[in-house]
């Protein structure tokens, strides 16, 4: 087995967790302890009007059974009688006959990803958590079935492994032609909106009280919940923290600069490893160098099809990849190979782990949505910074995003939103060792802040952990108990370092 397969053999063993639990939802009866009806084909939760439905996801065998519907809103509420806008919902019911009358909300990443479509990959999470609570999903305005912008056929997100570095001046007029497609006015896309969306459909839901997971850009939807309803929160899961006061795309370049250092070291450190492929980082320098001169064509497998294709290597597709591997140890464990195998002139199997990749990710977020983001609440804070063109992700990220801000509509932002939340609820805060993203410095700097939070580092894992070894567990017993002090997570010792592959196929014995 190569590394491509490698890949391919992870993604099924995730997958045979979620079609174990999506099996078991299929047969539960009862959506909870809130006013609840039951008719032929649907029902009713609260205010909502629900349907059975199936959760699924591109590049995702699995399904997960819910129950869907839609929550209208003003896309403007100081216009509430003009143009409004449809939540799409799930609710994932409960194996309990009663269950307990504060769900959980998945709030999920970014930003851009839908919920609904971000929930069967975590699905293999929340199994302990469903023993007692409902897990409910709202695809944030502007994502998934929530009114999308979508910019597919106009653009190409930066972080894409087979996009080239863009032209500035080719991203503003790619935004530009986004915007023209869009029935949709973008400056009411912001965390601002989606939290006031989210206490609308807990209103509507019926409970007093909800219990939320943020996942990376939804740890600061989560955030700016509590602050502006701490008295409609319960518990709170920030797991890989964004602290409200950083820049989205600020600290990106150093960030991974220094999580591929951290993990390249690893293979140093084993013998077998260092024998067989010496040093990564200088294995990707010899490589993007030489790429940075010219791109190389590359004929290959295409790992899902299997057809043979015929593409240009180019250093924006070794650096978009490498950066999505560095997110899971389980997948930098590869790279060594697969760049030592390029750097020496065979390239083939990490084309198609760059294509690999494209095919699982490259559908699952709403460019128009990130642009309506980081637009309103980061551009004016966001800078090209000289120091970063050195770095793997060099500085065409932050330029393109800067360009593109240009011409997109900016929408308001309180003006205490990137002031630190202050807040004595119970919260568990959840990083990585070696996460790319949001290091374990941001978890650090936001608990501060929160006399009843606790900060847990996973030990050799990477960006979300929230299905890592026993986390799970311990999620589900923090928001049973709302007392983040008393969980033993000495289990997390268990979870150490995934070893570098040593060969073709995988690990020495």
């Amino acid at each position: 087995m190569d590394a491509v397969l490698g890949l391919r053999s992870a993604v099924r063993r995730n997958g045979r967790f979620m079609e174990r639990f999506g099996r078991c939802a299929a047969l539960l009866l009862v959506l909870g302890a809130t006013t609840s009806t039951v008719g032929a084909s649907g029902r009713t939760v609260g205010a909502l009007q629900l349907e059975p439905c199936t959760l699924s996801a591109a590049g995702w065998p699995y399904t997960v059974a819910a129950y869907c519907g839609r929550h209208a809103v003003p896309e403007n509420r100081d216009e509430p009688s003009g143009r409004r806008i449809e939540l799409a919902l799930a609710v994932v019911p409960s194996t309990a006959k009663r269950p307990q009358p504060d769900p959980v909300f998945l709030l999920a990443g970014g930003p851009g990803q839908s919920a609904l479509e971000a929930y069967p990959a975590a699905a293999a999470a929340f199994g302990e958590v469903l023993r007692n609570r409902n897990v409910v999903l709202v695809d944030q305005r502007g994502t998934g079935g929530s009114n999308p912008l979508q910019c597919r056929d106009a653009d190409q997100d930066p972080d894409s492994p087979g996009s080239a570095a863009p032209d500035p001046s080719e991203a503003r007029r790619a935004a530009e032609r986004c915007l023209s497609t869009l029935e949709a006015d973008p400056r009411f896309y912001t965390t601002s909106e989606a939290v006031l969306d989210l206490e609308a459909v807990r209103q509507a839901y019926g409970s007093a009280q909800v219990n939320l997971v943020g996942v990376s850009y939804g740890t600061r939807v989560a955030l700016e919940y509590l602050r502006r309803f701490p008295d409609r929160t319960r518990t709170v899961v920030l797991n890989a923290v964004v602290p409200p006061e950083l820049a989205l795309g600020a600290e990106h370049a150093r960030n991974l600069e220094a999580s591929l250092d951290a993990q390249f070291v690893r293979c140093e450190r084993d013998a077998a490893c260092a024998r067989q492929y010496g040093s990564p980082r200088a294995a990707l320098d010899r490589l993007m160098e030489r790429l940075r001169r010219a791109p190389e064509p590359v004929t290959y497998r295409d790992p899902v099809t299997h057809e043979l294709r015929e593409e240009p290597l180019t250093a924006a597709t070794v650096a978009g990849m490498v950066r999505l591997y560095a997110y899971s140890p389980q997948l930098a464990a590869m790279l060594p190979r697969s760049l030592a195998e390029a750097a020496a002139g065979r390239p083939e199997v990490l084309m198609g782990q760059a294509r690999m990749v494209e095919t699982l990710l490259g559908e699952q977020f709403d460019a128009g949505l990130q642009l309506s983001v980081i637009c309103s609440e980061d551009a004016d804070r966001l800078a090209v910074d000289p120091a970063d063109a050195e770095t793997l992700m060099g500085t065409a990220f932050v330029a393109t995003l800067l360009a593109q801000c240009e011409v997109w509509p900016r929408g308001g932002r309180p003006a205490e939103f990137n002031a630190p939340v202050l807040s004595d609820r119970p919260v568990l805060l959840l990083s990585g060792e070696f996460d790319p993203v949001t290091p374990p410095r941001y978890g650090e700097q936001v608990v501060q802040h929160l006399p009843n939070g606790r900060h847990l580092i996973a030990p050799g894992q990477g960006h979300d952990v929230l299905a890592a070894g026993c986390v799970p567990r311990l999620v589900a017993r923090f928001i049973a108990s709302a007392d983040a002090g008393s969980l033993d997570a000495a289990c997390l010792e268990r979870l150490g370092d995934t070893p570098p592959f040593a060969g073709a196929y995988g690990w020495e014995p």
